[in-house]
């Protein structure tokens, strides 16, 4: 059973779209369809927008016991403007995500491995849920950093790596936060070994991906010339979702980089982050003969 720390919220484009989103949840969206059965830990405001999570999730076969319910806080909101396809976020304040409660109970199983990105963690309820979970739950953590100016700072965010077993980030993120004339190859490997991490991703747009291992393995992948963009929203959750997938069947790095890569070139072939649509994912399933 994984375990997915964090946000869900509500996307908000120009035309007066909302869709439903948030890293953590759409990961979990993700995982859900593929058949991983992700135990998602977050928060919603008892508003229509919460409820209307509460029912999506339900719909899709999700785990609610842990989506908690503010009384005070509203449901979370994202404001998205799309310049040239790529989306720039405004991030409202004080939202039901950042006051996520400690566990109340224990979990019936012990997790398979804990998924956390870096923006839920800007409010102190938030980290201190999260300390609490990896203190009772001593399984693997995969950290999925997402900065939102203004709400992250370097300091903690080398903090959550030095917990982490898996980290991903991208090509800008690695600039913010690692600093450094050296090539990717030789930061990459720098980090690696500074934060003894399992392994190292690092997205890097229309350029693809590249991994590096506890092995020395370095991975790179590139999405197909001429695929079809509508907006690259969730593509870097897309990525991980099957990143996460392949470290949990064994499948070889070069494997899942590249499984990763196809999911992710398939998301940002439709609007928005998550698909409503079980045969998107069932093509996935049977071309990588996932039971």
């Amino acid at each position: 059973m994984p375990l997915i720390f964090g946000e869900v919220l509500f996307d908000c484009f120009p035309d007066g779209r909302e869709i439903l989103g948030g890293a953590p949840f759409n990961v979990a969206w993700n995982l859900q369809a593929f058949g991983m059965s992700p135990l998602l830990v977050s928060r919603v405001g008892d508003d229509s927008l919460g409820w209307q999570i509460q029912e999506k999730m339900k719909s899709w076969g999700m785990n609610i016991n842990c989506l908690q319910l503010d009384p005070s806080y509203p449901t979370g909101r994202v404001r998205i403007e799309l310049t040239n396809g790529e989306p720039h976020f405004e991030i409202l304040p004080d939202q039901a995500y950042d006051h996520i409660s400690p566990l109340s109970g224990n979990l019936q199983h012990e997790p398979t491995f804990l998924y956390h990105g870096s923006l839920a963690l800007r409010n102190n309820n938030s980290r201190t849920a999260l300390s609490l979970l990896k203190r009772d739950y001593k399984c693997p953590v995969f950290v999925d950093v997402n900065l939102r100016a203004p709400w992250w700072n370097a300091e903690r965010v080398h903090t959550l790596a030095e917990d982490a077993t898996w980290l991903k980030l991208n090509e800008v993120e690695l600039d913010s936060l690692f600093p450094g004339r050296k090539n990717l190859e030789q930061r990459c490997r720098q980090i690696l070994e500074s934060f003894h991490l399992d392994a190292l991703f690092v997205t890097l747009g229309k350029k693809g991906a590249v991994a590096l291992n506890r092995d020395n393995l370095w991975s790179t992948t590139k999405p197909q010339e001429n695929i079809s963009i509508m907006d690259t929203v969730g593509a870097g959750d897309a990525f991980s979702s099957v990143l996460l997938l392949g470290l949990m069947n064994d499948w070889p790095l070069n494997t899942t980089m590249q499984r990763a890569q196809e999911f992710a070139s398939g998301v940002v072939g439709q609007r928005g982050a998550i698909s409503h649509d079980e045969n998107f994912y069932q093509t996935f399933r049977n071309t990588w003969n996932l039971q």
